[in-house]
């Protein structure tokens, strides 16, 4: 059997993106790992205060919510890119990431989670 500590660390230190947020009116990010925060730019305490719709340009907000509403209905989704921006405002483009509905053994919703291991910078201006 896989210990919890196990677990949380190999989550911590995966060479990827991952994080989750609840299910609030606006969902606010509850879980970031190392390297989320390296990308994004914001330390643990930050993320987890930030509703996760401001990781997206206000334009991509309609677009992230039309990935969200797919989610739901189709429990995951493993073809999503699209841009982000960091908390010091530079903008990174996500590729190829895995989007999932976080329940719980006895089928309770707890929220989505989100994985990607390829961005890129983008050039030009940034936002802050």
């Amino acid at each position: 059997m896989v210990e919890e500590d196990d677990i949380q660390t190999a989550l911590w230190t995966a060479p990827r993106v991952i994080v989750a947020h609840g299910t609030e009116a606006d969902p606010v990010f509850f879980y970031g790992n190392r390297m989320a925060l390296e990308v994004f730019e914001m330390d643990l305490a930050t993320l987890v205060r930030l509703p996760s719709r401001f990781s997206a340009e206000p334009l991509a907000r309609e677009e992230r919510a039309r990935l969200l509403a797919r989610v739901g209905r189709d429990g995951f989704i493993d073809d999503y890119s699209g841009v982000r921006i960091s908390g010091n405002g530079k903008r990174f483009r996500i590729e190829r990431a895995v989007v999932w509905n976080l329940t719980d053994a006895g089928g309770v919703h707890h929220g989505q989670a989100a994985t990607f291991e390829h961005w890129t910078p983008l050039a030009g201006r940034d936002r802050k």
